[in-house]
């Protein structure tokens, strides 16, 4: 059968192609066999058997939300009760609840559970133009769970049309069982956690939370060195309540990217900048803690870091299902600009996902999943608070 090949015309074209948004106002893209042939002047557009008439709307690539939480069992609504009430994140994690409190009703869930709990919260992201995403596990923390975990995440790709990559976030915090046994647990996740998980093919990436109330630089350290033996990818949540050196930690790794990053310092950036390492900056969880100190936009800017923005979709801290919200907090919570907001949902976050050769931009060659916006300018998609122009999501060109 003959790949089918179409001419999306009298179109906007935000491109993503180049240092800005790469505007082509009389644009159009042609999409074969799921793959983008031309994007650019309509005028100078090969033609195509069939032919869809844009109506003037803007095409961007589909969105990326490039770290979420997205599978784990029950809620924490009642944390969000208690920290209204002054209740400090350390408080709640050292007093049993926080991580432990989901890892415990994720332990308890069934898988199918998982897969039709999950599902709504993904159908919340597709509705808004995202083609791809980031599911961590991290709320098992045994084998058995955090396989069930992983298991699901994959399936949440068979189930919709959507890239999912996986991440084993097996340190993310002490499970009950270990406690006063953390090196035991540390030598559980290298020796045989990450390799049987990885010899199943369900593991894209490998992460870690490096903090105070998780594991230590070392301990994250020894989880890398196992994931560099397998030959996966480090990601990692670095600097998000103090500074453990998380940051530079993970640049000497030559990580994909470092996360969160309020207590990120000149040091940490500099580092980043020479790795490539992208900064994923998570404004829904500096909202839901109420935080003051926001990342160090200045100076990652300063020295060319390439900076994302993900929803971090997860039931304590950013219970957040909403990419373009997540851009209108980014912007006015850390002043990013436009521009930043954007590709920080489309090349940089497709670059922290090690995917940028296929996804985040309307270039020749790569995947065509993409979005029609009904909007007159592309700063709608971060000013609009609680409003979804989205019109249409392309899923491979079709």
């Amino acid at each position: 059968m003959e790949a089918r090949e179409i001419l999306w015309r009298n179109a906007r074209l935000a491109t993503f192609a180049g240092a800005g948004l790469g505007v082509v106002e009389r644009g159009a893209l042609v999409t074969r066999g799921g793959r983008i042939r031309f994007a650019g002047p309509e005028v100078e557009a090969p033609r195509a058997r069939e032919s869809v008439d844009c109506e003037g709307r803007w095409i961007t690539p589909a969105l990326i939300d490039c770290h979420t939480h997205l599978v784990y069992g029950g809620d924490r609504a009642r944390e969000f009760e208690m920290r209204l009430a002054g209740a400090s994140y350390e408080e709640i994690a050292r007093a049993g609840g926080g991580i432990l409190s989901t890892v415990r009703a994720t332990r308890e869930a069934s898988e199918e559970a998982l897969v039709a709990q999950a599902l709504r919260r993904l159908d919340a992201l597709i509705a808004e133009g995202v083609a791809a995403i980031e599911v961590k596990s991290g709320y098992g923390l045994d084998f058995e769970s955090e396989r069930k975990m992983l298991r699901v995440a994959r399936r949440l790709g068979e189930a919709r049309n959507v890239l999912v990559k996986t991440t084993f976030l097996g340190a993310h915090a002490l499970p009950p069982e270990y406690i006063g046994r953390r090196e035991a647990f540390v030598d559980l996740l290298v020796d045989e956690m990450l390799p049987a998980l990885a010899a199943e093919g369900l593991v894209d990436a490998v992460d870690g939370f490096c903090e105070t109330i998780a594991f230590s630089a070392p301990e994250i350290a020894r989880v890398f060195d196992a994931a560099q033996r397998l030959g996966l990818p480090v990601k990692l949540h670095a600097e998000q309540l103090s500074n453990q050196g998380g940051a530079a930690l993970a640049a000497s790794y030559g990580a994909l990217s470092a996360d969160h990053l309020e207590y990120l310092d000149e040091a940490g950036v500099a580092a980043m900048a020479r790795a490539g390492t992208v900064a994923v900056l998570l404004p829904g969880a500096f909202y839901t803690l109420r935080e003051t100190q926001a990342p160090p936009v200045a100076a990652l800017r300063r020295h060319g870091v390439a900076v994302a923005v993900a929803t971090d979709s997860n039931p304590g801290t950013s219970p957040l299902t909403s990419l373009l919200t997540t851009l209108n907090m980014a912007s006015t919570l850390f002043r990013l600009t436009v521009d930043e907001c954007l590709l920080g949902v489309t090349r940089h976050a497709a670059r922290a996902l090690g995917l940028e050769g296929e996804l985040g931009s309307l270039e020749a060659g790569k995947a065509a999943h993409f979005a029609l916006w009904d909007i007159e300018r592309p700063a709608e998609l971060v000013y609009r608070i609680g409003f979804n122009p989205l019109h249409r999501r392309v899923w491979s060109g079709s």
